[in-house]
């Protein structure tokens, strides 16, 4: 009777979220496209999207039009899958760590990805062979893979169990990796950068949307949409590992594939994202929580809720960004750091209490 229940619920839950997800998203796609210094009605950035999408014929001013689609659309649907992928990410970190400080940013992911980006675009290894988010990629695997070994080195209970140590040294050596990554992401753009080209790198690297445009969109929304899949598709597996790498086991579950593969994909979809948009701090480590205060652990929930939270709230971000300082348009990382921190500082008390 209870199994019958529970499946129940999430099949409504489910059905819930079909139609609310893309309703919720629509919604905070028009308010990053209206809201900005000059605000733009909502039913002229319709007329632009029936212009644009449907072939319609409406009267629009020319500069209303460029600005809502070249400029401000694009610019929230990248922020959207960056949120999205981030946030994933981080949701798939804690499960598989078994850490609730897990993210992308603080396990030294995205110091390695902007340095294997940097180090294509202003060294130039690679020769031109290796794309910008081919670059991130490997950056970002290198650094995880020295976090990992660093913390297994420090505490051989890493990943198995062994609770606050094991947690510590995790943190400690992401931290650790993201101040080695970023010490050489400087090194690198000091030797081969230009002066012009060093101050539009460190903006970048802050976090910034400001140069993004369709071409940026083609490559944010395949890789947003991969990583939605792959957690989706592995949501009974991630539930399963957050009891630990021997209970996952026990329930038929092929830890080091399954592990390997999790790892990998959110490794890619943060590589593409800081390829295009920068290092974006505390999407991945605040959102899951919120999530799991709202809807529960269960990863079947926790994952839609999640991928749609974390879409909304660099949406949300990068409008206070364009609109808190008048006449400047502040990096995103700064706006999701102000409001990361203090969750961040929320996270650590509550878990010394508990």
């Amino acid at each position: 009777m209870s199994i019958a229940l529970t499946r129940r619920s999430t099949a409504g839950f489910a059905l819930r979220w079909l139609w609310i997800t893309p309703l919720v998203l629509v919604a905070a796609l028009i308010a990053g496209t209206a809201i900005g210094e000059t605000p733009i009605p909502v039913d002229t950035i319709l007329k632009v999207l029936a212009n644009q999408l449907l072939g319609a014929d409406y009267a629009v001013d020319r500069i209303d039009a460029g600005i809502i689609w070249n400029y401000r659309l694009s610019r929230a649907v990248v922020a959207a899958c960056c949120g999205t992928s981030l946030a994933l990410a981080g949701v798939v970190l804690q499960a598989l760590l078994r850490n609730p400080l897990a993210d992308p940013y603080l396990m030294g992911i995205s110091a390695g990805a902007s340095t294997g980006a940097v180090a294509v675009a202003v060294a130039g290894i690679g020769a031109g062979a290796l794309s910008l988010s081919l670059g991130a990629f490997v950056g970002a695997l290198l650094a995880f893979g020295i976090v990992v070994m660093l913390a297994h080195a420090a505490n051989s209970g890493v990943g198995g169990g062994r609770g606050v140590q094991a947690a510590g040294a995790i943190i400690l050596a992401g931290i650790a990796g993201s101040q080695l990554f970023n010490a050489l992401t400087a090194f690198i753009i000091t030797k081969s950068a230009s002066a012009e080209q060093a101050r539009g790198i460190m903006f970048w690297l802050m976090g910034n949307l400001s140069g993004v445009r369709w071409a940026d969109a083609t490559l944010a929304v395949p890789a947003a949409l991969f990583g939605l899949l792959v957690c989706l598709w592995h949501r009974r597996s991630l539930d399963a590992f957050t009891f630990g790498a021997d209970s996952a086991a026990s329930m038929g579950i092929a830890v080091r594939p399954v592990r390997g593969m999790l790892i990998i994909a959110m490794a890619l979809v943060t590589a593409v994202m800081v390829s295009i948009v920068g290092a974006i701090g505390f999407v991945g480590l605040v959102i899951p929580h919120a999530m799991r205060f709202i809807v529960g652990s269960r990863h079947t929930r926790l994952v839609p809720a999640t991928a749609l939270a974390g879409a909304v709230f660099l949406i949300g971000s990068d409008i206070l960004s364009r609109v808190l300082v008048s006449g400047q348009v502040l990096p995103i990382g700064v706006i999701t750091s102000l409001i990361g921190a203090p969750a961040f500082a929320l996270i650590l008390v509550r878990g010394k209490r508990s």
